[in-house]
């Protein structure tokens, strides 16, 4: 479900930028699909099973216009009145606004809030995603959905060679997701994609606040897809032994399917007292 396209963030890493993607105006020039709430109503009316409805993967649906627009707040009603369950990715404290909708859904379903957490440090975090709440914000948005039963799920992504690639920077975000009790966290290798579009705009973001890095960049990965951090294997060996130890889930394709699965609900043994008159 994209409800906008385009996005405020102003995150300097943000593969939505990528020439592929079509965009013929400024990205942060936001379009609107009004009439979502409308045709996800008329989607969901026509599915026979229930199902989760997923969305945030292009455009963060809290993203500065859905404080005046709502269209995010009117799905997740049209959510919960068709039993429908929802997965919602996010890096904004906006779905706070929202608790309310999610802890219903959540408990007639299914909901689970996913939060990008890359960086621990409050203004490298300026830095690199300059017009959202800050990591540390983030968390507490974690705190509170589980203080409501409501699963989440971390995307610890993307790490930015030499940026924010360090063990204390994994290790605080790691001890963060332990104590709040995330059920997942997803990780692709630590490392970040670059492609048309999106790399001249993350190089144009490096000139200004690391100067000289971009030239080490070219020089090391040239114009590849994958940038993987030279640190790699040793920041993922320390994100699987932390979700080992914890009963986190690590591997990307459990967490989706986790997410993606809504449960039925089971009346068989209710059903059956009722048959035999058992107590």
């Amino acid at each position: 479900m994209n409800i906008y396209r385009g996005c405020t963030h102003g995150c300097i890493y943000c593969d939505s930028r990528s020439a592929c993607y079509q965009f013929t105006h400024p990205f942060e020039d936001v379009e609107v699909k009004q009439n979502a709430p409308e045709l996800l109503e008329k989607a969901l009316r026509s599915k026979r099973r229930k199902c989760m409805i997923g969305t945030g993967a292009m455009s963060d649906p809290y993203m500065h216009c859905e404080e005046k627009l709502r269209l995010t707040r009117r799905c997740l009603e049209i959510i919960r009145d068709n039993g429908f369950g929802a997965a919602i990715i996010t890096k904004s404290d906006r779905i706070l606004e929202d608790i309310d909708l999610l802890d219903e859904i959540n408990r007639s379903a299914k909901c689970v809030v996913q939060m990008t957490l890359t960086t621990y440090d409050d203004k490298l975090c300026a830095i690199l995603e300059p017009n959202v709440c800050n990591t540390k914000r983030r968390i507490e948005v974690l705190e509170k959905m589980r203080e409501r039963g409501i699963p989440t799920v971390v995307w610890l992504t993307p790490i930015l060679p030499y940026i924010n690639d360090t063990r204390e920077n994994i290790a605080a975000i790691l001890d963060e997701c332990v104590r709040v009790g995330v059920k997942g966290i997803i990780d692709f290798g630590m490392g970040l994609t670059l492609r048309e579009g999106d790399r001249e705009y993350y190089y144009a973001a490096l000139d200004r606040h690391f100067p000289g890095l971009k030239e080490r960049y070219i020089r090391q990965f040239g114009n590849a897809y994958v940038l993987p951090s030279p640190r790699s294997g040793e920041l993922h060996r320390m994100l699987l032994r932390v979700c080992a130890q914890n009963g986190i889930m690590s591997d990307p394709e459990e967490c989706f399917s986790y997410m993606q699965e809504l449960p039925e609900k089971y009346t068989q043994l209710s059903l059956f007292d009722s048959e035999t008159g058992a107590k």
